[in-house]
C-alpha cells in the first residue's frame, strides 16, 4: 500500500511539473504516465478521470500556497496587522506570477464546481485568514470583515490575472504591481496610520 502512494503523489507531482513547465495543455493522464515511468493506464488507479488529477493538482497548489503564507505570516508575527495582511497579499501575488498555470488551474470553476477532494474548502482556510487580518485592520462592523475581505480577495485575484496578462501594464504603464496592491488595500481598508 505504501508504494501505490507513492505512486499516487509521484503522479501529482509529475503533473504539476509538466503543468508549470509547458502549461495546461501538455497536461494529459498518458503524458504525465509517461513521465512518471509507468503504463498509460496506472493513473487511472488514482484518478478515473482528468478531472480529478487536474483537481488533485490544484489542490496541491492551494497546499503550497497555504503553505507559503503561514510562511510569511509567522515571519511577519510580531508585525501590525495591515503588514500581515500586506505580507499575505504579496504572497498571493507572487504566487500567481510564478506559479501562473497552477494558479490558473487552481482556480478553474469546473474543478471547483465537481467537488473533487473538496477543493473549494481547501482555499477556506486562507480566506478566513485574510478575513480575520481585515477585521484586526478594520474593526468597524460595516460592511462585515467577511465582506470586505472578499472585496480585496476579488480584487487581489483581478490584479493577479490583469498583470499576468500584461494589461495593466499597458493601461497603468506600471512596472511592479505594488503599487496597484497599495492602491487596492487602501481602497478597501483606508490609508495606512
Amino acid at each position: 500500500m505504501q508504494a501505490d502512494e507513492g505512486l499516487r503523489e509521484r503522479l501529482i507531482r509529475v503533473g504539476g511539473e509538466l503543468l508549470d513547465r509547458e502549461g495546461p495543455s501538455a497536461v494529459s493522464l498518458r503524458e504525465i504516465a509517461r513521465r512518471a515511468g509507468v503504463s498509460h493506464g496506472a493513473p487511472r488507479r488514482y484518478f478515473p478521470t482528468h478531472l480529478e488529477l487536474l483537481s488533485a493538482i490544484a489542490r496541491d497548489g492551494f497546499t503550497d500556497l497555504a503553505a507559503r503564507a503561514y510562511s510569511v505570516l509567522a515571519a511577519e508575527a510580531a508585525g501590525d496587522p495591515r503588514a500581515r495582511l500586506t505580507a499575505l497579499a504579496r504572497v498571493y501575488l507572487d504566487f500567481a506570477a510564478t506559479r501562473r498555470s497552477r494558479y490558473e488551474l487552481m482556480f478553474r470553476h469546473d474543478l471547483l464546481e465537481s467537488g473533487h477532494l473538496g477543493l473549494r474548502e481547501t482555499s477556506l482556510p486562507l480566506f478566513r485568514l485574510l478575513t480575520d487580518l481585515v477585521a484586526q485592520v478594520r474593526p468597524k462592523p460595516e460592511p462585515p470583515a467577511q465582506v470586505v475581505a472578499g472585496a480585496l480577495w476579488a480584487n487581489l485575484h483581478g490584479i493577479a490575472q490583469l498583470w499576468n496578462w500584461g494589461s495593466l501594464t499597458l493601461a497603468t504603464g506600471a512596472t511592479d504591481p505594488g503599487g496597484l496592491l497599495d492602491a487596492a488595500l487602501t481602497a478597501h481598508l483606508g490609508p495606512a496610520a
